[in-house]
């Protein structure tokens, strides 16, 4: 048996997380910015202004990032991860694996409560366990579990899981937001109502939640892990509008945001005791098209879009220079990365693979996509692009209730109106398996069942992406999907587009918040300096 917590499976220095890009003027300016006098904060409530609404606040029926963040507050898994994404014990103090990976035990902290009352053991390990790989479980995240066999109660403070086949991801898959951990009570209470009161074992409590206006948390008086520097209270407002959440930091209104809109960032950095810190990520943006569809049933087309988008232009533009341009399916400081060859902009040649491809003068479709500012602009700029190769995109903004139920509520691949949607995503188990597998994974990551909105199926992806998983050895992992990522790279089922930056903005008496690079708030850590 191995002590995993001693080993993690991935490290990811930080020299990686810079990879190729340079340092940007806001990186650079920051250390001055900590000189700065500090301002005055009345008070220990704390607003953070984000860019969308929340989905819900049930970890293992969540698809967005921006929703794992506020459950963070509240809910802590069996492991998680740290500020360079390396593997960390949270409710289990240590973990080991057998040598096939097909065996995972932990054990457990003691003491520990639920906001309710309930214990924290063995039992509400499995009882949590139980529901994500329920066979008629319609959980989001049940996909990411379906490998467990059975979760296994050794004794009050150890639980052993046993999967069905060797899964070489599994302990990067626990430290998934999706595997935190529900009060037993509430899910019998509650139900599927449990995502409108969330009870977990964090150093905050649902307080309050009104959809579109806000979501509060409070001080959890009892946390078992307390640092006695925790503040009384997070207030999360979404808002939308670019301009708005920088106001609101300018003013006061809010003490944090993110993202900080890359126009904007280095105007506001350095004053009004504003601080503005940048990180690479593991956040891939693309432009997935549904290879199910005409024209983009054809891989000449699919190439030609990859040609006509100026990534480095997109990046400037759009991003603001607070990204790097992709150079495979995953970023370059996820787990069995894999280097690519771009697709340089060539307007001339992505004009020949349209005649070729029989579109000489192009075509209509539409481009799906969020309705904040920031996403807007992407859309609008790639719209432009297109229109050089004859490509006419109606760009679509939906509000992010509307966009998920428009891409998730259906049933039949043939009946998916889809046909170009601009998006991101995060791999936060931070593997190669959880940033190819959901996107491109065959018909069994088709929506609703996970997030393959370009509907791509190759038989050859799809059994490199199972031996990627069969085994805990590192060396034939890579090998598996670095012969992936070259297949999905050559068959652009997507537009590639960049590598984003994380990018906040916060008052200078807050400490202990910050950005994951797979996107996701830490603030359990959150304290008021003064």
């Amino acid at each position: 048996m191995k002590k995993s917590q001693l080993v993690p499976l991935f490290i990811i220095l930080i020299v990686v997380l810079i990879g190729c890009s340079s340092t940007t003027d806001t990186e650079s300016k920051s250390d001055e910015d900590t000189k700065q006098e500090v301002v005055k904060k009345e008070g220990k409530d704390i607003t953070i202004a984000v860019a969308d609404n929340f989905i819900s606040m049930d970890p293992h029926d969540t698809n967005d990032t921006l929703s794992y963040s506020a459950q963070k507050t509240m809910m802590q898994g069996l492991v998680g991860f740290d500020k360079d994404m390396n593997v960390v014990p949270v409710l289990a103090k240590e973990y080991s694996a057998n040598e096939d990976a097909t065996e995972f035990t932990f054990k457990l902290q003691e003491g520990v409560t639920f906001h309710d009352g309930t214990p924290f053991n063995a039992e509400a390990v499995k009882a949590n366990l139980d529901r994500l790989t329920d066979p008629d479980s319609t959980l989001i995240r049940a996909s990411l579990f379906e490998v467990i066999e059975e979760t296994v109660v050794v004794d009050e403070y150890t639980v052993k899981v046993i999967l069905s086949e060797p899964f070489g991801a599994m302990i990067n898959t626990f430290a998934h937001p999706a595997g935190m951990m529900i009060s037993p009570k509430a899910l019998e209470e509650y139900g599927d109502e449990v995502s409108q009161h969330p009870v977990g074992t964090g150093p905050y409590v649902f307080k309050d939640w009104k959809p579109g206006d806000h979501l509060t948390v409070t001080k959890n008086e009892d946390y078992w892990n307390a640092t006695g520097n925790e503040v009384d209270s997070m207030t999360f407002k979404p808002t939308p509008e670019n301009g708005t959440r920088i106001a609101m930091l300018q003013t006061g209104e809010a003490d944090f945001i993110y993202p900080v809109p890359t126009e904007q960032a280095e105007s506001v950095n350095g004053k009004d005791g504003i601080m503005v810190e940048n990180a690479p990520s593991i956040i891939v943006r693309y432009l997935a098209m549904n290879n199910m569809k005409e024209p983009f049933n054809d891989v000449r087309v699919r190439k030609a879009i990859n040609y006509a988008i100026n990534k480095e232009a997109f990046i400037g533009v759009v991003m603001k220079g607070y990204a790097t341009p992709m150079d495979s399916i995953i970023a370059p400081n996820t787990q069995f990365y894999s280097k690519q060859e771009q697709y340089k902009y060539n307007i001339e040649k992505a004009k020949e693979l349209l005649t070729e491809a029989g579109f000489e003068d192009g075509f209509k479709t539409t481009i799906w996509g969020s309705n904040n500012s920031s996403t807007l602009k992407g859309m609008e700029f790639i719209q432009q692009q297109l229109a050089q190769i004859n490509v006419e995109a109606e760009v679509v903004p939906m509000e992010s209730g509307t966009l998920s139920d428009s891409i998730w509520s259906v049933q039949n691949p043939e009946d998916a109106e889809i046909e170009m949607y601009y998006g991101g995503w995060s791999p936060s188990t931070g593997d190669a398996d959880w940033g190819i597998r959901p996107l491109v994974g065959g018909k069994d990551a088709f929506p609703p069942s996970s997030y393959n909105t370009a509907y791509y199926n190759n038989e050859e992806v799809n059994s490199l992406i199972a031996d990627g998983l069969a085994t805990a050895d590192l060396e034939a992992r890579k090998q598996a999907y670095a012969e992936a990522q070259k297949i999905i790279w050559e068959e652009t089922p997507w537009a590639f587009l960049s590598v984003d930056d994380t990018i906040f903005g916060k008052k200078n008496y807050l400490e202990g918040i910050y950005l994951l690079p797979d996107g996701s708030l830490s603030a359990e850590n959150i304290e008021i300096v003064q």
